[in-house]
């Protein structure tokens, strides 16, 4: 057992379907915020051991790590980003093609 396993009433045997899949124990899903149905992501760690972590929803990413103030959508920002994008390769396309706007 390595040292960041918990004693053994925190663990589970589940069974695992053809399929491959598994159910995660109610109680562990409440504990740790996992809803049903919802999304788990499986990561391996440095020991080789499978973890599941839960994974959430974009609702509850919409607007974290915002460098700014802006209110805006980031839909609405995403799109002002890809049109200044489109932008300089036209402008890069006319530069290489000796096209210039008059």
């Amino acid at each position: 057992m390595s040292s960041n396993t918990k004693p053994n009433d925190e663990e589970r045997i589940v069974s695992v379907t053809e399929k491959g899949q598994a159910t995660i124990p109610k109680r562990l899903r409440e504990k740790h915020g996992i809803p049903a149905p919802g999304r788990v992501k499986f990561v391996e760690n440095d020991d080789e051991e499978i973890v599941v972590r839960p994974v959430g929803s974009m609702r509850e990413f919409r607007g974290l790590e915002r460098e700014s103030d802006d209110e805006r959508p980031a839909t609405a920002i995403l799109r002002e980003e890809r049109e200044r994008e489109k932008q300089r390769a036209d402008e890069t396309v006319e530069r290489f093609s000796g096209k210039t706007e008059e």
